[in-house]
């Protein structure tokens, strides 16, 4: 019994040992990587120079939202940055008048929107979760270059390079940014993450536009719930300086 004991104790230190020396490795080789350093570095302060330069910009934003393909609603908001640095958003849609309905109406139609607000709470966690992805957080992204989870990518169009993230934000997640060298500003981004759990997966595409003489921003963004099939199409457009 005590030899079991032993042997499973044993086992246990030896695997802790080798996640220890693998993290270690991790940062290590991060560390001895000069070009993987000053890439970080470079898009660190690429993005906090954006968001500053971002936050006196207000825009239009267009959110499509999709189950199982078929579009099911899509709404317009004036967009602009808080103080916090998130989006407030104003509704530039005109209120939908309510309907009078007959018994048989009045049950089919809370049916209807009680599958409606499930669905919407669902839309409303994947938009929650994706804004802690997009734009990337300088600090998030300092801690996964100081643990090792951040490696350059293949190659890919000229004149680009990718930076390939693990672990940004939630355990198993991946993040992969598209840079472009010569303004130092991301041209895409592609995220595989999840809400609760793995099996609630989410991906994410966002695609990245300059506005002239001013700040990069996100020019649209498909965002995928698989476990429900629900898709958010989000087209951001009419930049204006205030």
């Amino acid at each position: 019994m005590r030899g079991k004991q032993h042997n499973r104790s044993s086992i246990t230190f030896s695997a802790a040992f080798v996640l220890l020396t693998i993290g270690c490795f991790n940062e290590l080789a991060n560390a001895q990587n000069p070009e993987l350093q000053q890439k970080v570095t470079e898009l660190k302060q690429a993005a906090a120079m954006n968001k500053q330069e971002l936050a006196q910009y207000t825009w239009v934003e267009q959110v499509t939202i999709s189950i199982k393909g078929e579009q099911k609603k899509q709404e317009h908001f004036q967009v602009r940055l808080g103080p916090d640095g998130k989006p407030q958003k104003t509704s530039l849609d005109t209120p939908e008048p309510a309907e009078s309905r007959g018994r048989h109406g009045r049950l089919k139609e809370h049916v209807v929107a009680k599958k409606k607000e499930e669905y919407k709470d669902y839309a409303d966690q994947i938009k929650d979760l994706i804004q802690q992805y997009v734009p990337p957080d300088k600090d998030l992204l300092q801690r996964a270059s100081q643990q090792g989870n951040i490696m350059i990518g293949p190659k890919g169009t000229p004149g680009q390079y990718r930076l390939v993230i693990t672990n940004y934000l939630k355990q198993g997640d991946t993040m992969t940014l598209v840079v472009d060298k010569e303004q130092k500003a991301l041209t895409s981004v592609s995220i595989g993450s999840y809400l609760n759990e793995p099996k609630d997966a989410v991906n994410v595409s966002v695609q990245f536009a300059s506005i002239a003489g001013g700040p990069n921003h996100v020019s649209t963004e498909t965002i995928n719930g698989v476990s429900k099939q629900l898709t958010i199409n989000v087209q951001n457009s009419n930049y204006q300086k205030f």
